[in-house]
């Protein structure tokens, strides 16, 4: 038995055993006297995280993300950072890999410190896809502490997601490359994480519905090195595309410089789109255009939303948010 289920039985947020647990006034007597039958009747025994939201002790947010060297990771655990700062509270950062186990043994670890919420950032926490995103180990960590994850989408009690429409994104994106007379559109990605298959599903409803076939040969994952990226393409030189959508704005500079060593023209020859809106799309020449996932406003509303389930509002625990097609020079549309 656990402050999820006392809540869950008594019919009141967390937040609020929390307060009877600590005998806070904000609580009314008549609420009180129904958690404390409940916690009675099922021989609770209140723990750190029930009696830390009443009191506000702890004040520190635990921050899981996989590889802080990743350039969208970095900004969005300064985002919080700084966020969180200005609410009063701490952070504590550990960085799990991609590797399930390691994830799994992150979040344990993490747990086991003095944490008020657990914000997990990236989508590879919400696995590959909806009907098995492997994330168990996450609705049990809920039972215990609020979990908040940045850029993916998990159901489950106490579990709050905050998440870009990278699907309706990439559909847009690759429909105005369509329309404007690209046949053949190369998909350049590095994973399989939840984001990237939303994006793989906008650029593939996107060729359906304007009447384009759906090739393998037209679907590459390389590692998000821009050298990389423009040496494996450069090899490749019998596969035939007139434009690219990148899952990454590195991966998009990596074919500003294929066209480049090719001799092509950008964007007459070759149409590119990149993701993020990172720095790096803006310092190739020609400046790329690129995918904005807001991801300093995904940071922003997630911090706020902490801070109302902290204390004992209600808040939605699955919050879209449009992304936005940032147009420069490698599209003419």
């Amino acid at each position: 038995m656990n402050i999820y289920d006392i809540a869950k039985l008594a019919g009141v947020s967390i937040a609020t055993v929390s307060r009877v647990v600590n005998d806070s006034p904000r609580v009314s007597e008549k609420t009180k006297q129904k958690v404390r039958a409940v916690m009675e009747e099922n021989d609770y025994t209140p723990n750190v995280f029930a009696r830390g939201l009443g009191l506000d002790s702890m004040k520190t947010i635990g921050i899981i993300c996989p590889d802080v060297s990743d350039t969208y990771m970095a900004r969005a655990v300064s985002f919080l950072e700084h966020r969180l700062r200005e609410y009063g509270y701490d952070c504590i950062l550990y960085c799990s890999g991609y590797q399930q186990e390691k994830k799994e043994n992150a979040v344990e670890l993490i747990l086991k410190k003095r944490i008020d919420a657990l914000i997990l950032v990236g989508s590879t926490y919400a696995g590959h896809s909806e009907e098995d995103d492997g994330a168990d180990y996450i609705r049990e960590a809920a039972k215990k502490t609020p979990v908040f994850l940045i850029n993916g989408k998990i159901t489950g009690e106490n579990v709050y997601s905050v998440y870009s429409t990278d699907e309706d994104a990439a559909y847009s994106a690759v429909s105005g490359m369509i329309e404007s007379g690209r046949k053949r559109i190369l998909y350049l990605s590095d994973s399989h994480s939840y984001s990237a298959n939303k994006k793989l599903e906008g650029y593939e409803r996107a060729l359906r519905e304007h009447g384009l076939p759906v090739l393998g040969e037209l679907k590459l994952y390389a590692k998000n090195q821009v050298h990389y990226v423009r040496d494996i393409l450069l090899a490749r030189r019998a596969l035939v595309f007139d434009a690219v959508f990148a899952t990454d704005d590195g991966m998009a500079v990596g074919t500003v410089k294929y066209a480049h060593a090719r001799g092509l023209k950008i964007p007459e020859d070759l149409s590119i789109i990149g993701y993020n809106n990172s720095e790096l799309s803006v310092c190739c020449e020609p400046e790329l255009t690129t995918v904005d996932n807001t991801g300093e406003k995904l940071c922003n509303m997630t911090v706020d939303n902490m801070m109302k389930v902290l204390n004992g509002e209600e808040v939605s625990q699955e919050i879209p948010v449009k992304c936005i097609l940032v147009k420069r020079c490698t599209t003419d549309f």
